[in-house]
């Protein structure tokens, strides 16, 4: 199967500066590094696999096509849309936090 490429949304790209930060300042360099890893690994499988993220939250938000896909030792999911020539990742949030909230889109204006 042919992988698609990945596009980060701004605000996931955000996400991942603050989770890499907190994990600078409150872990250790080794834990940073870990989650930057992890969150890559994900990414690749994402690419090739895009199918198979769980869509729990699509039904639970009505953001059809929603996918989330868990970073492997680390608190976190990637959430994520298959597009037709790409994968449109939308954040990167730990699953522990008010999902709901977190997903949705900030105001503009």
């Amino acid at each position: 199967m042919k992988s698609k490429p990945l596009i980060p949304r701004e605000q996931a790209n955000r996400d991942v500066e603050e989770i890499a930060a907190y994990y600078l300042s409150e872990a250790a360099e080794a834990a940073a590094l870990g989650f930057i890893d992890a969150l890559e690994q994900a990414y690749a499988h994402i690419s090739r696999h895009p199918a198979t993220g769980s869509p729990r939250y699509a039904h639970e938000l009505n953001l059809p096509g929603l996918r989330a896909w868990p970073l492997a030792r680390y608190p976190h999911l990637v959430f994520y849309v298959e597009r037709t020539g790409h994968i449109d990742v939308w954040r990167v949030l730990h699953n522990q936090r008010d999902i709901p909230a977190w997903m949705q889109e900030p105001e503009t204006g």
